[in-house]
């Protein structure tokens, strides 16, 4: 199972939360970026139906794979 953690970052003039390179929106404080890592956190978690995603990797090649919507990661908040 993989492992997906939010961290909570100060950006833009205030704060966010970070997944990776990819910065949330910027929230006014501390509290208001953690709650909403947390809330993302939660949807990650949530179960979806499996499905067939088409997308395009960095080569420009289409590709199609199978998404089991049941295989959810582990999920966290840092910060």
């Amino acid at each position: 199972m993989s492992q997906v953690t939010y961290r909570i970052v100060e950006h833009d003039g205030g704060w966010a939360y970070k997944l990776g390179d990819t910065y949330s929106e910027t929230y006014p404080d501390h509290d208001s970026a953690r709650a909403g890592a947390a809330r993302a956190a939660r949807e990650q978690k949530v179960p979806d139906q499996t499905a067939f995603i088409e997308y395009e990797n960095t080569s420009g090649e289409w590709l199609t794979e199978r998404a089991d919507g049941h295989d959810r990661p582990e999920t966290s908040v840092e910060g």
